[in-house]
């Protein structure tokens, strides 16, 4: 679950880069500052999601992403996007870490 989290926000953090990119052609300096605080918090979250609460800045920043979409349109299909890939991480990663349980459960070594 950690892992595929961190992925998808150092990925995000990537994109945020790009739209930087898009923004500084026809925004204000308080714009790009604000893209690049939200790039920044996606990098530094992707490190922190062992605690509980790291996911839920992460949740509450998928809507940050979907919503720089008013000032880079694209961005609302990309956060859409990432959004997307936010759900199926913590599902996948839940699941992934029930079988892991359940295998070390039933007596079978952690893989060295």
């Amino acid at each position: 679950m950690k892992i595929l989290g961190a992925s998808v926000l150092a990925m995000e953090s990537l994109v945020m880069g790009f739209a930087l990119l898009l923004a500084g052609k026809s925004h204000s300096s308080s714009v790009i500052v604000f893209g690049g605080v939200i790039a920044v918090l996606f990098m530094a979250l992707a490190g922190t999601l062992r605690r509980k609460w790291a996911w839920i800045v992460g949740s509450v920043l998928q809507i940050v992403l979907i919503a720089y979409g008013f000032f880079v349109t694209p961005m609302f299909f990309l956060g859409a996007l990432f959004g997307g890939l936010w759900i199926a991480a913590i599902v996948v990663g839940r699941k992934g870490e029930a079988a892991r349980a359940s295998l070390l459960k039933d007596g079978v070594s952690k893989p060295q």
